[in-house]
C-alpha cells in the first residue's frame, strides 16, 4: 500500500481501517441480517401466511422438491435416476449436489422427502430445507456487498443495498425453490471481484463451478473473457469448463438418453408458466411442453456480441482518452472502482439475455440481472434508489399470472431494461476534476499528485506494461 494518503484515499476506494480491518463479522453484518431476516420472514410466511387466504397447506416452492429428490438419488449413488422422473432436473447436476447436506439430514432425520400434496400439506422437510437453501441462496448478499465494500459504496448505501438485494432474493428461494440460481449467482459474483484483484486461475474456477451449478452463468462468460489476458485464456476457459464437464459427463455415462434429452431440449410448459412472443418459434414436444435450449443458445450468441459491444466501448473511450485498453488480469494488482461497475453492469446485460429470448419464462429468470446491477447502482444514492425500486417493483409485479405472449412479457423487460438504465456506470474524468480542483486553487489543499493521480487499475497496467 502506498503511503501517499492522496493515493491511499483516491475517490471511489475505502480508507483503510485504523489498526487494520475490522472483524469479518462487522464487515458482513448487513447481508448477515438479511440472511436471518429472510429466514425469519421466509418461514414465517410460508407456514401461517396461507391463514390469511383461508388456506391451510403450508405455501411452499413446489420446484425446490423435484431438485431435493434429484439431490437423494445422488446420496444414494443412484446416477441414472438424476435426471427420471419426479426429478425434472434440467439444469446439471450442481444444482442437486448443493442440496446434498440438508438431504443427508432429512435421511438422518428419517423424514419422508415428497412433493408436497394433499397428504403431506405440512411436510416436516420443509423446516430443514426452507433454511438451508436461504442459506446458501444468501451467498449472493455477501458477494455483493464483498463487491461494494471494494467500490467503496458507504454503509448506509450498503445497507439498502443488502435490503433491496435480499427482497429480490425472495423471488427466487422462498417463492420459487431455485437455490442454485442464487448461488450460481453469487460464484459469479465472487469471481469478478478474483478477476479484479487478478486472481485469474481463482476466478476461472469460482466461474466453472457456477456453470457446473447453473449453465445461465455461460451468458457472463463473453464479458469476462475480455478482461482476461490472452495468453492466460486457454488455462481459465478449461478451468471455467472442468467441473460442468465432469458432473456431465457422469450422469451421461449413467444414462445417456435422459440427461442428454433433459439438457439440451429443456422442456418447460407454456401452460404452467408464461409464454412469451418466442413461443410462436420454439420446438414443440410432447405434452404441450416447448424446448428453451435453442433460444438460450441464440441467447448465449447474443450475449457474445454484448461482450463484443463491451470491448469495444472501453477500446474506443481509452483510445480517445489516452488511457490504457481494457483491465486485463495478469498481475498482483486491481481494477479502478470504474472499470469494476462496469464489467458489473455489462455482465447483468449479459445475463438479461436470457429473458429476452426465453419462450417461456418464469418470474425468478428475471432476478439475476438485477442482483449484479443493484451493485454498481450502490455508489451514489439515486441510482441506487431508482435502481432499487423497480427491481423490488419487477420482483413482485412478475408474480401475476397472465399467460397472454405478449401482455407478460413486454412490461417485464421494459422494467428490467429500465433497472439497468438506472444502474448504468457513470465515468468521471478525474484528470480533469482534479485540473479544476486545482484551478480553484485547490492546488494548494491536494498538492501535485492530485494533478497526475491514474485510477488504481490504471496504474497497475501502466507498470506492467511492457
Amino acid at each position: 500500500m502506498s503511503t501517499n494518503p492522496a493515493v491511499d484515499t483516491a475517490p471511489g476506494m475505502s480508507a483503510p481501517a485504523v489498526g487494520g480491518r475490522p472483524p469479518w463479522l462487522l464487515r458482513r453484518l448487513f447481508p448477515l441480517l438479511a440472511t436471518v431476516v429472510m429466514i425469519i420472514i421466509g418461514m414465517a410466511g410460508t407456514i401461517w401466511g396461507p391463514r390469511y387466504y383461508g388456506k391451510s397447506a403450508w405455501a411452499l416452492p413446489d420446484d425446490l422438491w423435484g431438485t431435493m429428490i434429484a439431490a437423494q438419488r445422488l446420496v444414494h449413488l443412484n446416477l441414472a435416476g438424476l435426471y427420471t422422473p419426479p426429478t425434472q432436473l434440467v439444469s446439471l447436476p450442481g444444482a442437486a449436489v448443493i442440496l446434498i447436506p440438508v438431504v443427508a439430514l432429512i435421511d438422518a432425520a428419517g423424514l419422508r422427502l415428497g412433493l408436497p400434496d394433499a397428504h403431506a400439506a405440512h411436510p416436516g422437510t420443509w423446516l430443514l430445507a426452507g433454511p438451508y437453501q436461504v442459506a446458501i441462496s444468501a451467498v449472493v448478499l455477501f458477494a455483493a456487498d464483498a463487491i461494494a465494500e471494494r467500490l467503496g459504496v458507504t454503509r448506509p448505501r450498503r445497507f439498502l443495498l443488502a435490503a433491496a438485494s435480499a427482497t429480490a432474493l425472495w423471488s427466487v428461494t422462498i417463492r420459487w425453490g431455485h437455490p442454485e440460481d442464487a448461488v450460481a449467482t453469487g460464484l459469479l459474483l465472487y469471481a469478478i471481484l478474483a478477476l479484479s484483484e487478478a486472481r485469474t486461475s481463482r476466478a476461472a474456477w469460482l466461474a466453472g463451478v457456477a456453470v457446473a451449478i447453473q449453465p445461465l452463468v455461460l451468458l457472463a462468460f463473453p464479458v469476462l473473457l475480455t478482461v482476461v489476458s490472452p495468453r492466460r485464456l486457454p488455462g481459465f476457459l478449461t478451468r471455467g469448463a472442468a467441473p460442468g464437464v465432469l458432473l456431465l459427463a457422469a450422469a451421461a455415462a449413467a444414462n445417456w438418453t435422459a440427461t442428454i434429452h433433459a439438457v439440451t431440449s429443456q422442456p418447460n410448459s407454456p401452460r404452467i408458466d408464461h409464454p412469451t412472443p418466442w413461443i410462436y418459434l420454439a420446438p414443440h414436444l410432447a405434452d404441450g411442453q416447448v424446448a428453451a435450449g435453442p433460444a438460450r443458445i441464440l441467447a448465449l450468441i447474443a450475449a457474445c456480441g454484448c461482450g463484443l459491444l463491451a470491448w469495444h466501448s472501453w477500446r474506443a473511450r481509452d483510445m480517445t482518452s489516452s488511457a490504457p485498453s481494457p483491465p486485463r488480469a495478469t498481475g498482483a494488482a486491481g481494477w479502478s472502482p470504474d472499470r469494476l461497475s462496469e464489467v458489473l453492469w455489462w455482465t447483468a446485460v449479459a445475463l438479461a439475455l436470457r429473458s429476452v429470448f426465453e419462450p417461456v419464462m418464469v418470474a425468478y429468470y428475471l432476478w439475476p440481472p438485477l442482483a449484479l446491477a443493484l451493485i454498481p447502482a450502490s455508489r451514489d444514492w439515486t441510482r441506487l434508489l431508482s435502481a432499487g425500486i423497480t427491481a423490488v417493483g419487477l420482483t413482485f409485479f412478475s408474480q401475476i399470472h397472465w399467460h397472454n405472449p405478449w401482455s407478460w412479457w413486454t412490461p417485464m423487460i421494459a422494467v428490467l431494461a429500465l433497472t439497468l438504465f438506472f444502474a448504468r456506470p457513470r465515468r468521471v474524468d478525474r484528470r480533469r476534476v482534479s485540473r479544476g480542483q486545482l484551478n480553484r486553487g485547490g492546488g494548494s489543499r491536494l498538492g501535485s499528485a492530485a494533478q497526475v493521480l491514474p485510477e488504481p487499475g490504471e496504474q497497475f497496467i501502466a507498470d506492467s506494461a511492457p
